[in-house]
């Protein structure tokens, strides 16, 4: 059994490692000595934990039973998600989060062995309330982003009337209750405890439910952070030093993360939790200046010319590569237009996909080197030198509109600027606009062609093309 200063010790150095694993995923070259980080910090944390002098011999069966059902669950879920169901994962995770701290926070009010009186009674009460306020927003919430990610929720936002005064109405009875709940000893404070839980997880629902499709990105990180947050409430409840800093680093990167999100759209915070931004699959265009010209079709063996006669070729995934799992057939043709002599580079997007670094992700997961791989501030610049762009199922973020129409609900959002290559080619399965329901002007420029179908399908026959 660890002593109390060796336990404090173990935090101390799980929390390095955690802060050094936050420092390794910032960088793709580093993110799997990140991950090793993580998982090292994270199994000192958990055995410091239950070697420590607060967990007894009774305790040691089902804390170890617990663990192998977790372990069990997670060997499973990595196994068999595919990286295309990244994002609901994400999502889900974030919820079972939520969850365990509503369950720490009941289990912590109910314990007989919780003698506090006059303030410190107050203080910990008040931790309680907190931890299960974050942790049931958490989880309703994430419950609605998973069920948005993975298509068993409309992606439309669903607002219903006065829906900001009802978000306030939630927010004061919240308050309301709060007070009621320090004004009860025992038993009698379970009611109100019940009864803000349910507004929490209301709030949490409602919240999600009014955020549309284009915003998924930043309710994927925002949600990040909640769970974060709920994490630091329960190390608070529980008095564990390390749970309060590890809570409070992924609340707090999180938080810098839904920022980034939000400044890659031109969104403030505020209105994406507002919500009514993106439907669920571009089927109505919104406002905007309607777009003139003719669609130029072109064939895949056009398309393998270009490539070959190209010097210089930028790629831009988007979502359509992960859900046709083209990232293997991208990673094949971009070898073997290196092996040619062509510059190839894939310009990435901050929000590109539904969760943050998913397009990395899909990438890394292909094995494309990572020093060619350009966020959008890197290589914007390069466009006009490029020969061919290619964009592979992405759409709003290299909208022109964002640039050149005023009246664009996605006006000013920093764009990847693919139409000022020689030639761009758009893969899509068909002329739908993208997940912000914004029709996209750049279908009809000059310079561009369509290359309609399966993006796997159509990459594979690109890919036989320059084979021959």
């Amino acid at each position: 059994m660890f002593s109390e200063g060796l336990v404090t010790v173990s935090y101390i150095a799980a929390t390095i490692l955690f802060i050094l694993s936050l420092g390794g995923l910032s960088n793709p070259e580093t993110a799997r000595r990140g991950n090793f980080y993580g998982i090292f910090g994270m199994s000192i944390a958990i055995l410091a934990t239950i070697a420590g002098p607060k967990v007894t011999a009774a305790g040691y069966l089902p804390l170890i039973i617990a663990i192998l059902i977790g372990t069990s669950i997670g060997i499973f879920a990595a196994k068999k998600v595919k990286m295309t169901e990244m994002p609901e994962l994400v999502a889900l995770m974030h919820s079972l989060v939520g969850l365990a701290a509503v369950l720490v926070g009941y289990a912590n009010y109910l314990d007989p062995a919780d003698q506090l009186a006059g303030v410190e009674k107050t203080i910990h009460e008040v931790e309680i309330y907190i931890g299960i306020l974050i942790g049931a927003v958490t989880f309703s919430g994430s419950l609605i982003a998973f069920g948005k990610l993975s298509g068993k929720i409309t992606g439309k936002p669903v607002m219903l009337p006065a829906r900001h005064f009802l978000n306030l109405g939630l927010l004061i009875a919240a308050i309301i209750v709060g007070r009621w709940f320090l004004n009860v000893d025992g038993q009698e404070g379970l009611l109100p405890l019940y009864v803000m839980t349910g507004i929490a997880l209301l709030f949490g629902i409602h919240m999600v439910m009014a955020i549309g499709g284009a915003d998924m990105p930043v309710v994927v990180s925002m949600l990040n952070s909640y769970s974060g947050w709920a994490a630091s409430a329960t190390g608070f409840m529980l008095n564990n030093d390390l749970l309060i800093v590890t809570g409070a680093l992924v609340g707090s990167s999180g938080a810098i993360l839904s920022y980034i999100m939000c400044r890659a759209m031109n969104r403030h915070f505020l209105s994406v939790i507002a919500g009514g931004f993106g439907t669920s699959g571009g089927t109505s265009p919104a406002a905007g200046a309607a777009p003139e010209g003719e669609v130029t079709p072109i064939s895949s063996e056009e398309t393998a010319e270009l490539l070959r006669n190209a010097s210089s070729v930028v790629l831009v995934p988007g979502y359509g590569m992960a859900v046709a799992q083209a990232q293997h057939t991208v990673q094949e043709i971009t070898k073997l237009l290196r092996d040619r002599g062509v510059n190839v580079r894939f310009a990435i997007h901050p929000v590109a996909g539904r969760m943050p670094g998913h397009m990395n992700v899909l990438l890394a997961e292909a094995r494309v080197p990572y020093d060619i791989v350009l966020e959008m501030d890197e290589i914007n610049e390069d466009f006009p030198e490029t020969d061919v762009v290619m964009v592979i199922g992405a759409n709003d973020i290299v909208n022109p509109g964002a640039q050149e129409d005023p009246n664009s609900p996605i006006a000013g959002m920093p764009v990847l600027e693919v139409w000022k290559a020689k030639t761009s080619i758009v893969m899509k399965r068909s002329m739908a606009s993208g997940y912000a329901g914004v029709d996209n002007p750049l279908f009809y420029k000059e310079n561009n062609r369509m290359l309609f179908g399966d993006a796997k399908k159509m990459l594979d026959e690109v890919l036989k093309q320059l084979q021959s």
